[in-house]
């Protein structure tokens, strides 16, 4: 009996790690995500364009892009395009209620140019590049997460009032 109690503990405790597993696989394939190296554009500059997109719907984003006069705004539209794609074809989510999670803008590679001056002096020019990561998530709907967050809280005193007993 015992050994196969303990057996048993054993294949459960495979289960779990298999659900844990999945769980993170699963959190995974909630978002799809871009990455754009070596962007020929300051960060500083980058992030002016990106700034206003975070947090709106795709659509809406994609508007703002095509109307920028910014120069690298083309690049972060195709970027913002392949995204939408990746959504939809990788990770089967909703393309009418994706919205621009998370946008960041980091730092690349500076190269380091030198202009000649007057007499005889040089100056350095710096030339940076800069990286691009861009999330897309699906917007689920303000009542399933407020009736989630309800069901945890009822938990809680659920569970509260039967240690209280």
């Amino acid at each position: 009996m015992a050994e196969e109690n303990k057996i048993n503990e054993d294949i459960n405790k495979k289960d779990k790690k298999k659900n844990v597993v999945a769980e993170n696989i699963k959190n995974e394939n909630d978002f799809a995500k871009v990455y754009l190296k070596s962007i020929r554009v300051s960060p500083k500059k980058l992030n002016l364009i990106i700034s206003p997109i975070r947090g709106l719907n795709v659509e809406k984003a994609l508007n703002y892009l095509s109307f920028s006069q910014k120069r690298i705004s083309y690049q972060i539209k195709k970027a913002l395009q392949s995204a939408i794609a990746n959504a939809e074809n990788n990770h089967q989510l909703d393309v009418d209620k994706l919205y621009v999670h998370e946008a960041s803008v980091g730092k690349g590679l500076v190269m380091k140019r030198f202009k000649p001056r007057a007499k005889g002096r040089g100056v350095r020019i710096l030339k940076p590049f800069s990286n691009l990561t861009i999330k897309l998530k699906e917007k689920s709907d303000v009542k399933e997460i407020n009736k989630k967050e309800k069901i945890k809280k009822e938990g809680k005193k659920s569970s509260n009032k039967e240690v209280n007993k």
